[in-house]
């Protein structure tokens, strides 16, 4: 999994952020279950999905502003 940057998550759709939020928390799930082998992948899905949540949320209020 490529890392996910803050401008390539504002070119996405609302629509395609949440199908990526879904995906990267079925990987997250996936890669818990290899727990052992997979412990800097994890890492970097949990950051991933952080971003996502963070970027939804001040996008949200953002246009409550305007």
């Amino acid at each position: 999994m490529a890392l996910l940057r803050n401008k390539d998550i504002a070119k996405l759709g609302d629509k395609d952020r949440e199908n990526k939020l879904k995906d990267l928390r079925f990987e997250l799930v996936r890669a818990g279950v290899t727990a052992n082998k997979a412990g800097a992948k994890t890492k970097e899905i949990k950051r991933a999905i952080s971003r996502l949540i963070t970027f939804n949320k001040s996008g949200k209020e953002a246009l409550k502003n305007k």
